[in-house]
């Protein structure tokens, strides 16, 4: 396995299959344009499915958690226990991306990257131990070479189940509590950009706890000022294993061959992270939702990125990305479905 994996070349997307699915859509009962984005959706799927007529019948949905040492700044509302006890509430069916998964017939992993519990070993939860949780960023790096380089393998081997059995789009979800301040930081490293700018409520922070957050991020910059502008070090110093896990995936994902549907904020840090340590990864990327964190407008402005749905969520776990997944689907199913004005026997519009 190479040492930089991840710089490895993207699979390229099918341009023929884009063409015909493009002359497809001119040939359907309906005025050319008259379905907007679903076309456009359809006609990038096939190019990325490389046929005619694409299918999103095979969903694999990953949760990656992680704890973070920078919540001994006093920048969540949540104690970091709530971490681990989520992580039971995923496999226990509880949990809004669980109810999702289950309604869109997907295949949900859970995979415990490193929680403050060390002993945690929960039935269905693959435990891969990375640390307990990341080190407070605003006093060191969050984690070491290593152990940010074991947290994006464990990515890449979910993106490699996930086209084991086949999955025809991957969607990756995170919990980790402090994780919109990392998330935040590491937004900012790699933009260039005042904390004030990216940091909110996250899970419910007041305007003063908005504020502290900002403070510590800023804080953590200055600390961190001569690192290196490599996205990968930016990753390891700021992020957080999930992240990273994420970052991963995404590029896994990338070289199989596997649409992502990318979630919120932090899977968007994570599609940045992974766009600008491999750009050709960019194309595989579609993007669920626009959700409430101020930052995330930013992120996929930087990505020139449109996402499918715009509902003020906030939760993370993947779900905004899960419940674009029936418009996806619907897409497919009119390019596919609708019949031709040659099938209808339905006069086109003249030329």
């Amino acid at each position: 396995m190479s040492q930089t994996w991840w710089l490895e070349a993207c699979r390229p997307v099918d341009q023929v299959a884009c063409d015909q699915a493009l002359a497809r859509q001119q040939q359907l009962t309906k005025p050319a344009g008259s379905l907007g984005r679903l076309e456009q959706i359809a006609v990038r799927l096939a190019g990325l499915q490389g046929q005619l007529k694409p299918r999103l019948d095979q969903v694999h949905i990953a949760i990656f958690a992680g704890d973070h040492g920078v919540v001994a700044e006093g920048i969540s509302a949540y104690p970091q226990a709530v971490t681990g006890q989520m992580l039971q509430n995923f496999v226990n069916g509880g949990a809004a991306i669980s109810v999702l998964a289950r309604q869109l017939n997907a295949q949900l992993e859970v995979v415990d990257l490193g929680t403050i519990d060390p002993h945690l070993d929960l039935p269905g939860v693959r435990h891969l131990q990375v640390g307990p949780g990341t080190a407070n960023f605003a006093q060191a790096p969050a984690m070491t070479w290593e152990q940010g380089l074991q947290a994006l393998q464990g990515g890449r081997d979910s993106a490699l189940r996930a086209a084991a059995s086949g999955a025809q789009l991957f969607i990756g979800g995170e919990m980790g509590i402090g994780n919109t301040t990392a998330a935040s930081a590491l937004a900012c490293a790699l933009l260039g950009c005042p904390a004030s700018e990216l940091s909110g409520p996250g899970t419910g922070l007041n305007a003063d706890g908005v504020r502290h957050k900002a403070a510590v991020i800023e804080r953590a910059l200055t600390l961190h000022a001569d690192l290196p502008a490599d996205p990968v070090q930016r990753l390891f110093c700021f992020g957080g294993f999930e992240m990273a896990a994420l970052v991963g995936a995404y590029l896994g994902c990338a070289q199989a061959g596997i649409t992502v549907l990318v979630d919120g904020f932090i899977c968007t840090v994570a599609a940045l992270v992974a766009v600008r340590i491999n750009p050709g990864c960019r194309d595989w990327l579609l993007f669920g939702h626009c959700g409430a964190e101020p930052g995330h407008r930013r992120l996929l402005a930087e990505l020139d990125a449109e996402p499918v749905l715009a509902l003020g969520l906030r939760l993370g776990e993947g779900s905004g990305a899960a419940l674009a997944v029936p418009v996806l689907r619907l897409a497919c199913d009119l390019h596919g479905q609708m019949a031709t004005f040659a099938e209808a026997a339905v006069a086109d519009r003249p030329a």
